[in-house]
């Protein structure tokens, strides 16, 4: 069967295939996003064990920051030689990274670990969504990417409750050792389903310096977002020289594209509008998301007096409906091919629940807030996340899908880097700002009987109940204005869907083998 807008030849694989495959996809994508959950619960644990709370931080910021670095590696190198054998070994790389941890004695092991399950973690998300496009067609597709919502809402669902349980009832070193058995599920499913790669070109023209210049800009990007506020002031000459250093590495990463034989992202899918308008919608709601839900647990700890575990657990009816929609805008799109309406549908949605999130008192009850606001914000967010990725690559042919597809996931996870150091800022100032005015009657900070940075929910649960609710009222108040800035943001998004030239997307097409 033949694409006819691409011009490429495609064989089609049979129904069971596609759906072993696809269950294989889905296995890899939980097990590196339920890495995330578990790790986050037993977190405390983990570094309380092992010595080391100085450097938490860290245990974060080595996957993060590996799993960025990799991903335009992976997708580039998909396409020259195909994806099958490099799924597999992302798959050992995140399982070996997995064991290292479980093993881990002290804290710089751990920290090795996490980096090493990256460099895999960052392949598994871009390989599974560009493989799906080399066995399902276009029109088809639409269904599957939403049902990938399920690889990141059912460890939001578990991945608290398994850390929990790991910690209380047999130890941290579980959340690391269940990485084994799914990474083998998954690997079957890729080495018995997959076909084999037909290689197109060789890795002799890697672009090598477009690799290093993205890296070292991602390396010190990540480094600023992660350090700035926490160990140094964002105005201290360590975190401007690495956002200067992000400016100068990003300026000779675009003049190495320029010379390269086969360029890492080449600038040519910059002068597509709709991956232009797509990925930077996909930036700005990541930027919003992660902006959204980085301190609402704290929230409902400080100002509603709930325990990690229940406040942990606010956000599951936001991941229920987030999935619903995931599923439902993919069906609608797989049944007629369209989708600018819906994308407008999903930004709009996500304005409406960010403007009401910026209405929250310290009086709001906690239904309308879980019931109202973030289900209205879940549901619009799930309309278009997995959807803006295949808009664009129905633009790209299929020898370039491996590419945009990492392009566009590489620019979200910027959105989610800066969102969340964006978040961090504001809401620490405003917090800072709120302390003084609230506890000003009181005796300023001194009357909390520790520091204003070692306010635990456990501490604030023990002050009266005046003090409690000035407390209450200061985190209210550094909230607010977190989701206020968030609204422009969304804001752009929708405009930019208005500005989408839709293309309906191809019946046509089956798997491209050599893509595989």
């Amino acid at each position: 069967m033949t694409d006819h807008h691409h011009g490429k030849h495609y064989t089609e694989l049979p129904k069971g295939s596609v759906l072993a495959v696809f269950a294989g996809l889905i296995v890899a994508m939980i097990a590196a996003t339920l890495d995330q959950t578990i790790v986050s619960t037993a977190l405390p644990t983990i570094v309380g064990d092992l010595g080391g709370v100085d450097q938490m931080l860290w245990v974060t910021t080595a996957y993060v920051l590996t799993a960025t670095v990799v991903m335009p590696v992976y997708g580039k190198v998909g396409d020259l030689i195909g994806r099958k054998g490099l799924f597999i070994f992302a798959l050992v790389l995140f399982t070996v990274g997995s064991v290292v941890c479980a093993l881990a004695s002290n804290m710089g092991m751990l920290i090795a670990g996490r980096g090493i399950q990256g460099l895999g973690g960052g392949g598994l998300m871009i390989l599974a969504q560009a493989i799906i496009a080399d066995v399902v067609p276009a029109r088809s597709r639409g269904k599957y990417m939403g049902a990938m919502g399920v690889a990141f809402v059912l460890p939001m669902l578990v991945g608290p409750l398994l850390g929990g349980l790991f910690t209380d009832h047999l130890s941290w070193h579980w959340a690391f050792w269940i990485n084994v058995p799914l990474s083998i599920v998954a690997a079957v499913a890729a080495i018995f389903f997959l076909p084999k790669p037909r290689h197109k070109e060789s890795l002799a023209s890697f672009d090598v310096w477009g690799t290093v210049f993205s890296s070292a800009a991602v390396v010190m990007l990540v480094l600023a977002t992660s350090w700035g506020g926490v160990e140094y002031d964002w105005d201290s000459p360590q975190i401007i020289g690495l956002f200067a250093g992000v400016v100068a590495m990003s300026a000779l990463f675009v003049l190495a594209e320029r010379r390269a034989k086969t360029p890492l992202m080449p600038l040519s899918i910059f002068k597509n509008r709709t991956f232009v308008l797509s990925t930077l919608a996909g930036l700005f709601v990541m930027f919003a998301l992660m902006a959204s839900m980085s301190y609402l647990p704290t929230f409902f700890q400080i100002v509603h007096g709930m325990n990690a575990t229940t406040a942990g657990y606010m956000e599951i009816p936001m991941s229920v409906v987030y999935l619903v929609s995931s599923l439902v805008s993919g069906f609608l799109v797989s049944r007629n091919g369209r989708y600018k309406k819906l994308m407008i549908v999903s930004f709009a949605l996500v304005i409406a629940g960010l403007v009401a999130m910026t209405s929250i008192t310290q009086d709001t009850s906690v239904v309308l807030i879980v019931g109202g606001f973030l289900l209205i914000l879940g549901f619009g967010m799930g309309l278009s996340f997995e959807i803006l990725v295949l808009i664009v690559q129905n633009e790209f042919p299929a020898s370039e899908v491996g590419t945009v597809t990492a392009a566009t996931n590489f620019f979200r996870e910027v959105g989610t880097t800066l969102g969340a150091s964006v978040a961090g800022a504001i809401f620490t100032g405003g917090l800072t700002r709120a302390l003084s005015e609230k506890l000003a009657g009181f005796g300023g900070t001194e009357s909390l009987g520790v520091g204003a940075n070692s306010i635990t929910p456990g501490i604030v649960h023990m002050l009266p109940d005046e003090l409690q609710r000035a407390l209450g009222g200061a985190y209210t108040d550094a909230l607010v204005p977190m989701f206020a800035a968030m609204v422009p943001m969304a804001i752009i998004g929708l405009v930019l869907m208005f500005l989408l030239k839709e293309k309906p997307l191809a019946k046509e097409g089956g798997s491209d083998v050599a893509g595989l």
